[in-house]
């Protein structure tokens, strides 16, 4: 029976290649918390984690002071006899902390991410497995990684998207929409081109309802959260009047309260899960079982600047459900300046994912020389020596 000694706990700012921005945001860096677990001299394991403010609610400095003061001291508290019993705690605790640990109501599913994935990497290490969500141990042939650009998106970018054979897209959209810019794209990526949109919250209802019929024309049939995440009536009055077009949730989804909000409201017809927001890699396939249940269009994303180390979790997501429209993550140095997880994984020709690493755990290492130069705050508790 194995039980933590040390944790370290990192702010980190991964560099990009160059800025990305949405409508909610614009980032030149990964803004992320990269969390270390060590059981004894041999057995450690790394979580990750992004928190954004309008995702969860929760801060990167806010996410970082809650695991520090609240969450990791108990970890020491934790002992499990296989692996199986670390994925059944997981799944107890479904994306969020013990409920005696941290206060009801507080927002926390970006911190228990790095917590959740952590203890899946220490423990596979631990008891030499890796980490797998059910019996599926073939990956899906035909799952494809999409490609995401902003309505500014460059001339040489979309042609070398089509060069590269790229048939999924997600076109980033603001406020205001431009024929001209949508029209950019599809006349370059080709009517073959699986073309959708993500407002990120850009959008009022009415404004949401003009821009679906003009960017339909478009051939553009899925729209990710076109109004504000809280607009529970606002999305479902959109699903009544989009005359079979997708209405994606992800802002409005975190975790199973607030998924369960969505299905009985019938406020979506599809879902974009993301392990960070969602507390996990255990919750967010938790949250990929009950939207299939309920019907609903399945899309696997991430969070902008995500190493290795959570694409590696993402393969494992995938490969545990085939039932998935759209996979976008694996972007590795395509977005990347420095990503410190061997081996990089990121998609390649034609938006083929990359193979899941074998080995225990995540399967990826964690260069720790590569990664210091890119934190901006670190605090560790336990034994000092390992």
């Amino acid at each position: 029976m194995a039980r933590i000694v040390s944790l370290e706990l990192m702010a980190v700012d991964l560099p990009f290649r160059r800025p990305f921005r949405h409508a909610a945001a614009e980032r030149t860096v990964s803004s992320s918390l990269f969390l270390k677990c060590v059981a004894d001299s041999t057995h450690c394991g790394f979580g990750e984690s992004l928190p954004r403010q309008y995702v969860t609610g929760e801060s990167r400095d806010a996410a970082f002071d809650l695991l520090k003061d609240l969450v990791l001291p108990r970890l020491f508290e934790l002992q499990f006899e296989s692996f199986t019993d670390v994925r059944a705690f997981l799944a107890t605790c479904d994306g969020r902390a013990p409920a005696d640990w941290v206060a009801p109501g507080l927002p926390q599913t970006a911190a228990w991410c790095a917590v959740d994935l952590a203890l899946l990497d220490l423990f596979g290490s631990v008891f030499g497995v890796p980490v797998t969500l059910n019996d599926n141990r073939n990956f899906p042939p035909t799952v494809r990684c999409s490609a995401v650009i902003s309505s500014d998106v460059s001339l040489k970018t979309l042609l070398l998207i089509r060069l590269a054979r790229i048939r999924q897209v997600k076109l980033k959209v603001e406020q205001s929409v431009s024929d001209t810019a949508v029209e950019k794209c599809r006349r370059v990526l080709g009517r073959a081109c699986d073309l959708r949109a993500d407002a990120n919250m850009a959008w009022d209802v009415e404004q949401a309802a003009a821009h679906m019929q003009q960017l339909a024309a478009l051939g553009i049939r899925s729209f990710e959260q076109p109004v504000a995440a809280d607009d529970i009536n606002g999305l479902a009055e959109l699903v009544r009047r989009s005359g079979g077009l997708h209405v994606m949730a992800d802002e409005s989804l975190s975790d199973s309260a607030s998924l369960e909000t969505l299905v009985r409201q019938q406020a979506c017809t599809a879902v974009n899960v993301r392990i960070s927001k969602c507390g996990g890699l255990v919750a967010a396939y938790q949250r990929c079982r009950e939207a299939h249940n309920a019907g609903l269009m399945l899309q696997i994303g991430c969070q902008v600047g995500e190493s290795s180390l959570l694409s590696s979790a993402l393969l494992a997501l995938v490969q545990a459900v085939p039932e998935v429209q759209y996979v976008e993550g694996c972007f590795g140095r395509h977005l990347l300046r420095d990503d410190p997880a061997t081996p990089l994984l990121q998609f390649g020709w034609r938006g083929r994912p990359p193979r899941r690493p074998s080995g225990p755990g995540h399967g990826v290492t964690i260069d720790e020389e590569q990664l210091a130069p890119w934190v901006r705050q670190r605090v560790k508790i336990g034994r000092q020596d390992v």
